[in-house]
């Protein structure tokens, strides 16, 4: 198995006095903690709204032990970390993006408290993974991020619940096009996924991808591209050969495993 350069997850340290230069809506909000956290109730374990998400993100900012007391918070809650993914974390990783883009948070803010919000996944990564586990199904898969990309939360979780399915899951951030070629071809992967944020390498990728498939040892192999641009434009993505997943963590890996599931059928 080939080295995989993983993203360090771990977040730099915050400056002294860095909560000062919170958004004045946060600035003018109560303290983050469990007690503010666990009072509040949820109705038959409805949907984290936006109000928690909030506080979320202003504990992004504030330090990592405020993040996990917001989340240790909405277990009590009775939340599970399945919902805390899709209902917390990744709309508050979105809120972050928003309020960035509106010059809400300057850049090296974003980047801390999103390092932050991708250190509670793999703090919370095992506890997951035995949440509702299953037997490995044989399957391996290969993440990949785009040449050069910045972050790799969303393929970080996309991978945890691969994982919890029974996939056995190999993740690469490639720095460079050469890299994504060496991962790719370095080992046997039954499905590649690949994450791409931005337009940059799409020329690139639309001549890279249908090589590296035909390539491929596995003449059958599943390639699907997703993350933030099959959500936003998709259209822009019909150029690659691979199939555009815009669905979220859940309902891609169902969806892979109705895919390999007809494979087996289809070649029995």
């Amino acid at each position: 198995m080939a080295q995989f350069n993983l993203e360090n997850s771990h977040p730099p340290q915050q400056a002294s006095g860095a909560n000062l230069l919170l958004p004045e809506a946060l600035r003018q909000g109560s303290p983050v903690g469990p007690r503010l956290v666990g009072g509040t109730t949820f109705v038959g374990k409805s949907a984290i709204d936006l109000a928690q998400i909030q506080i979320l993100a202003q504990a992004c900012l504030q330090g990592l032990d405020a993040a996990r007391q917001v989340v240790f918070g909405w277990q009590r809650q009775g939340q599970s970390l399945e919902n805390i993914y899709l209902q917390g974390i990744t709309p508050c990783a979105r809120m972050l993006g928003d309020w960035w883009c509106a010059d809400r948070l300057d850049f090296a803010m974003t980047t801390i408290a999103s390092a932050r919000l991708q250190q509670l996944l793999h703090d919370f990564s095992s506890e997951f993974l035995q949440e509702v586990p299953q037997q490995p199904n044989g399957w391996s898969l290969l993440l990949l991020t785009e040449p050069g990309a910045q972050h790799s939360m969303g393929q970080f979780m996309l991978s945890e619940f691969f994982k919890r399915a029974g996939w056995t899951v190999a993740l690469g951030v490639p720095q460079d096009v050469a890299e994504f070629k060496r991962l790719f071809q370095s080992d046997w992967f039954d499905a590649v996924g690949v994450s791409v944020s931005t337009d940059r390498h799409l020329n690139t990728l639309s001549s890279l991808l249908p090589q590296l498939r035909e390539g491929s040892d596995n003449q059958v192999l599943r390639v699907f591209v997703g993350g933030p641009m099959a959500f936003v434009a998709p259209d822009r993505l019909q150029c690659l050969a691979a199939e555009v997943l815009a669905q979220d963590a859940p309902a891609t890996v169902a969806y892979m495993a109705r895919c390999m599931a007809s494979s087996i059928c289809q070649a029995s």
